[in-house]
């Protein structure tokens, strides 16, 4: 166990949001801002924007840290840049009829193509499919829900399809 791992939860809190610089195996150098610390792990999750692009993330295994050196606080602006990394993008606000025409229409469509769903919980505002799957709303790709991973890719790739067709 390196000196990194032997860190706890409080030591790797005062890397978030502050450019850094990680000297890895092998001599690699990382440069970027930390997002976070898996606190079981001790990999460091870094966020760069390199400039005209989109940014990216990148994850170095704590086992393979040697050092890490903090290079410049983050501002107000970079804390708010690296907390929409991790946000989930919003989605468009539906009103209920919106949302009973989007379950009704989907549901209808997977009775079409013979394959078995139903409503469940209070209201029946989720969609079963096969006993194995949910759908919550508003009835996309990224709110399906599955143990089995196959069934889940294959019912997003259905729904996509679906929904390009709306």
């Amino acid at each position: 166990m390196n000196d990194w791992q032997r860190k706890s939860p409080l030591d790797w809190e005062t890397y978030v949001n502050k450019l850094v610089k990680v000297v890895a195996v092998e001599k690699h150098e990382y440069e970027g801002w930390v997002l976070t610390v898996d606190p079981v792990s001790a990999t460091i999750v870094l966020a760069t924007f390199p400039e005209n692009e989109k940014g990216s993330v990148s994850f170095i295994m704590g086992h393979a840290v040697h050092t890490v050196e903090i290079l410049r606080e983050g501002d107000a602006d970079m804390e708010q840049r690296l907390a929409a990394v991790l946000a989930p993008r919003e989605s468009p606000a539906y009103s209920p009829e919106e949302l009973q025409q989007r379950k009704s229409a989907l549901k209808s469509w997977l009775e079409t193509n013979h394959i078995p769903v139903g409503e469940q919980g209070e209201l029946g505002r989720t969609l079963s499919v096969a006993g194995v799957l949910t759908i919550e709303p508003p009835y996309g790709p990224e709110q399906c829900s599955s143990a089995n991973e196959i069934i889940l890719a294959r019912v997003q790739s259905l729904l996509q399809g679906f929904l390009q067709q709306q």
